[in-house]
């Protein structure tokens, strides 16, 4: 490691649940989710404290049942609790590679996992475990985004990584556009206003007014977690002013 590596004390990391499927059409497949949790595992043997946002898309979607005719409220609660799944499968995988991990709900879950407190959640950090917030932000209508912006401000994170699956964020959708452009930087005014498909506008006028750094990019590229916590330029930078 270099001198300047790790660039960042503390990360708040949001995967998406659809990352976590590999080529299955849905649930979790085991060789992705240890090689997200490997990644992980080698950020925090260097000394990064991490905490983790994994949605659910992977096991269910409260907005597709809700638009079939589910009460929205209840596809929501249902949405959560996938959430709370995919964190337990991550905190096993962590653990089991030697990671000390927490998962932590919005919603109450007793005797599967600790409700969230931020106070806690700081300890947890301070003491080299990874945290994982699940249950997004405990409240319908709130995507995860929303939830990892809310809890990057809440445990001072010095950064927001966004795992995606292309390597930043685009003019248009680079898989349909092959004439799409790519930003090296971008501001979060700029994205709102374009309505770039960066996180949905709740999770960005959050980091925009909180003056929280998001770093967009591929996690799909091995090595390219640990280069984002050095500092490389391995895919979008949103900032709330471009010329920082």
């Amino acid at each position: 490691m270099t001198a300047s590596c790790p660039k960042y004390r503390r990360i708040l990391l949001k995967l998406s649940g659809e990352a976590l499927m590999g080529a299955q059409e849905a649930g979790i497949d085991p060789a992705v989710l240890l090689r997200f949790a490997e990644a992980i595992h080698d950020i925090v043997s260097d000394g990064v404290q991490v905490g983790l946002v994994i949605g659910g898309g992977n096991i269910f979607r409260g907005a597709g049942l809700a638009a079939a005719g589910m009460d929205r409220v209840k596809g929501d609660q249902m949405g959560m609790l996938a959430t709370v799944m995919n964190a337990l499968a991550m905190q096993d995988a962590l653990q089991r590679l030697g990671s000390e991990a927490r998962v932590m709900s919005a919603l109450p879950v007793a005797g599967v996992c600790e409700g969230f407190s931020r106070d806690q959640a700081l300890r947890h950090l301070d003491q080299g475990r990874v945290v994982l917030f699940a249950a997004g932000t405990g409240n319908p209508f709130f995507t995860t985004d929303s939830a990892a912006s809310l809890r990057a401000i809440e445990i001072g994170a010095d950064i927001l990584f966004k795992a995606t699956q292309v390597d930043g964020v685009y003019t248009d959708d680079p898989q349909t556009n092959p004439k799409a452009e790519r930003f090296d930087r971008l501001s979060y005014d700029e994205a709102l206003a374009r309505k770039l498909m960066v996180m949905d506008a709740t999770a960005l006028v959050m980091c925009r007014d909180h003056d929280m750094p998001l770093m967009v990019f591929n996690i799909h590229q091995p090595g390219n977690l640990m280069r984002a916590v050095c500092g490389e330029p391995v895919g979008t930078l949103v900032l709330r002013d471009t010329t920082e």
